[in-house]
């Protein structure tokens, strides 16, 4: 992996480690700080809400900024958002803190994006970004439970400043590996008419439909696995560590089918997506199924990432970050929709019906992704 992408991924990995291991640590953060649980678990909004709003706000604001200055400052606010998490002297504070790491998560993930598309050889772009994305599945399977094993026995304040101390390193690498670019030449408002393209809401909606599904079956991934499933509590953590070992090698293969035949490949993947759901609820407990099946959906959940995300850089033009920020906010738009239309089918069907939903939401985003095919060919033969 060339030193570059390295050393975004590495600050991809620090700031998804940063974001979902306050999940692992709620019951001793609320404990420590004497509020309630659901009051700690807003410490997880409120970095989902700096994600939302800080990509697109800052990035047009930014825009004409150099990149490699404008990165640096980014990662530099992470490193003191993660420490101020870490001496924050009251619940107020912390949640402030992680509101102000999480604002300049999507800008960071965008221009990372850009960087590496631009850096890359021809017709690798997505294979390049799929590296960069790497750190994002790294976070999950890898720095989320070293993060809470760290907080669970010397406490949550410590997986901060072990947060703070990755992400500072990746700040030292891409300051020496991340070559210059200059900033855009348009105006704040130059920046903002890609957003009036239509190919780009396309691309967005696609990005939201295409994973509404899997994320809404993530959210409870748990419950699925035991209650329905029938596996044990302390069969979970293996699971998902077969889930993360999915998503890696879909995330590097989705890269590549990305780069041979973009739309084809993305097409081709939601329509696996929809099959795997629907075989995960055929299975009910047939546990060796489900087991098989639960790397499957991770493979396919993170394969068609880097997809989406060439996607979206392709259809922005001159204005490629900012379409890409927004492509994030609206991920977690969709993740934040995910987790309320789970809690409204478990209440009202049970929780079997997630399965079918999601199955049902995805074939939305197929529908999108081959009718954006059609279209692509159309433009061809006119051409």
């Amino acid at each position: 992996m060339p030193l570059p992408v390295f050393s975004l991924m590495l600050v991809v990995f620090g700031l998804t480690t940063g974001e979902f291991v306050i999940a692992g640590l709620v019951p001793d953060v609320a404990a420590d700080l004497s509020v309630s649980v659901p009051s700690a678990g807003l410490l997880v909004t409120a970095y989902a809400a700096g994600m939302i709003i800080g990509g697109p706000v800052i990035t047009p604001l930014t825009a004409r900024v150099g990149r490699k200055p404008l990165i640096t400052g980014l990662v530099a606010v992470s490193v003191v958002a993660n420490l101020g998490s870490a001496v924050a002297p009251g619940y107020a504070v912390l949640l402030l803190a992680r509101f102000v790491a999480g604002l300049i998560v999507a800008t960071f993930f965008a221009l990372a994006i850009s960087i590496t598309a631009a850096s890359a050889p021809e017709g690798k772009q997505a294979a390049m970004i799929a590296k960069v994305a790497l750190g994002l599945n790294l976070g999950i399977i890898l720095g989320t439970p070293l993060g809470t094993f760290v907080g669970h026995h010397f406490g949550w304040r410590a997986t901060f400043v072990a947060v703070a101390a990755i992400t500072f390193l990746a700040l030292l690498l891409v300051l020496r590996f991340v070559p210059a670019f200059p900033g855009s030449d348009a105006s704040v408002f130059g920046e903002l008419r890609v957003l009036a393209d239509r190919e780009v809401w396309r691309g967005i909606a696609l990005t939201a439909l295409g994973n509404l599904g899997v994320v809404t079956v993530f959210t409870y991934i748990v419950p699925l696995l035991t209650d329905v499933a029938g596996f044990s509590v302390d069969a979970v953590p293996v699971l998902l560590l077969v889930y993360g070992a999915g998503a890696v090698i879909g995330n590097l293969v989705g890269g590549r089918l990305a780069d041979r035949a973009l739309m084809p490949s993305l097409a081709w993947m939601l329509a696996a997506l929809v099959g795997t759901l629907a075989l995960l609820w055929a299975a009910g407990d047939n546990r060796v199924v489900v087991a098989v099946l639960v790397f499957v959906l991770g493979g396919l959940a993170f394969a068609i990432v880097p997809g989406m995300q060439t996607r979206v850089l392709t259809a922005a033009g001159a204005a490629p970050t900012l379409a890409v920020a927004v492509n994030a906010s609206g991920f977690q738009l969709a993740a934040a929709f995910g987790g309320w239309l789970g809690g409204q089918l478990i209440n009202g069907s049970g929780i079997s019906a997630l399965y079918p939903a999601a199955a049902v939401v995805t074939v939305a985003g197929l529908g999108l992704a081959v009718a954006m095919l059609r279209s692509d060919q159309r433009v061809r033969v006119r051409g």
